[in-house]
């Protein structure tokens, strides 16, 4: 059925097929795990071998690399609907996840409420380390299912609650997150909701002039496509002055040149706006990466990205039903994301599982050449937009094998 609805529709086909095209990956292999890591564009490759051509003939300065960051930061921007000057260069979602943790202003007594068993350990361990400063870190289980219970993370905060944390997309199993209900009920009650963007960002349509947002911190190694090593952190204007970083280099301070030898007076005024947070010297190579990447996700648009992407996994999920196989995902409905997971939740864990049916289907799937994952014991697939019906089809044709053979 997909096949004829895009033979329907070849205008909205085309573009897709041509960004397809532009991955030497997808010539050798099925790949279905961008929740995993990037595969790279030809033209986002050639961007770092600019790069290294510049280094290797000494035909760039500081400022010109630094070009990279500033078209980086502003194409991100417009991916997200934010105004550039929200933006700031990380390095990970790590780095974004500690920068406001640490800016926060709180006092012994104050709170974080995360969903920690819905969490990547990345957006666990640096709330936990706030109990060093006398901070109380509200652990929220998770649905049964393994989804963010919302309801209840709403339900732990109180006056005393700084920050709510929380991805918009889990890695495991691949519950989307309603961020509207929790970000207006953070609002509402003047709490920073922090989000873990990086399953999401690149994929799904983001707003941020939309979306009840304070916070959201990416990396450009997953539906970004570019490096590892570089990434965003967006932080709303209405909290910008109440946050100050922990750590503190030139390019965070404000001044009227952009030397970054020249050392003003003692007396130092922050940046306005998130370059607060950035620290030293950027990772370039990741720049220019993105800086490419991005303007090609630009090109395809994230809202058709994303009208893209979840036909496909409720695709892959009706097929894979039919095989007697249910997905730990909802293959429709506001939970849905790109990302596909069946098997016992938690039976096993990071690349191997206790259920008697993962480790034939992993094996199958990898002689086939279609690259997957296995999380929390569970077989997990992602699309993006170079995905199309053809490897839906190849998965489901190789997991019917293996059930044949089981």
């Amino acid at each position: 059925m997909m096949k004829n609805q895009a033979a329907a529709r070849p205008f909205q086909v085309r573009p897709f097929e041509q960004f397809r095209a532009g991955f030497p990956a997808l010539r050798r292999q099925t790949y279905l795990s961008i929740c995993d890591k990037m595969i790279l564009h030809d033209r986002v490759r050639r961007g770092v071998e600019d790069f290294l051509d510049h280094l290797a003939l000494a035909s760039a300065n500081r400022v010109d690399h630094e070009v990279k960051v500033v078209g980086a930061r502003q194409k991100f921007a417009r991916l997200m609907n934010a105004e550039a000057s929200t933006i700031a260069a990380v390095r990970n979602v790590s780095d974004g996840i500690n920068a406001v943790a640490w800016a926060m202003p709180m006092t012994e007594g104050d709170n974080v409420v995360v969903c920690a068993d819905a969490e990547h350990p990345n957006n666990v361990y640096p709330w936990l380390r706030l109990k060093r400063r006398g901070n109380e870190v509200r652990i929220v289980p998770p649905r049964p299912d393994g989804a963010p219970h919302v309801e209840a993370m709403i339900e732990a905060v109180d006056g005393r609650t700084r920050i709510v944390s929380c991805a918009s997309v889990t890695f495991a199993p691949g519950h989307r997150t309603d961020i509207a209900r929790l970000g207006e009920a953070c609002r509402a009650r003047g709490v920073f909701l922090l989000v873990d963007g990086v399953q999401s960002a690149g994929i799904l349509a983001h707003d941020f002039a939309a979306e009840p947002i304070d916070g959201f911190a990416t990396s450009t190694s997953k539906g970004l496509l570019g490096l590892y090593g570089f990434g965003f952190l967006y932080v709303s204007p209405k909290w910008i002055d109440r946050l100050e970083p922990a750590y503190l280099s030139r390019p965070a301070v404000h001044m009227r040149c952009d030397d970054h030898s020249t050392m003003g007076g003692h007396d130092y005024e922050l940046q306005p706006d998130s370059r607060r947070f950035e620290l030293g010297s950027y990772n370039l190579a990741g720049a220019y990466a993105a800086d490419v990447s991005l303007g090609l996700l630009l090109d395809l648009g994230t809202r058709a990205i994303e009208e893209r992407v979840l036909p496909l996994a409720r695709a892959l999920n009706e097929g894979l039903a039919a095989l007697g196989l249910a997905s730990a995902v909802p293959s429709e409905g506001p939970s849905q994301s790109h990302i596909v997971t069946f098997g016992a939740l938690d039976a096993g864990g990071h690349g191997f599982s206790s259920d008697p049916m993962i480790a034939p289907i992993s094996e199958r799937l990898m002689d086939a050449g279609i690259a997957h994952t296995i999380r929390r014991g569970q077989l997990r697939f992602a699309f993006h937009a170079y995905n199309n019906e053809d490897d839906v089809e190849r998965v489901v044709r190789c997991v019917g094998e293996a059930i044949k053979r089981l």
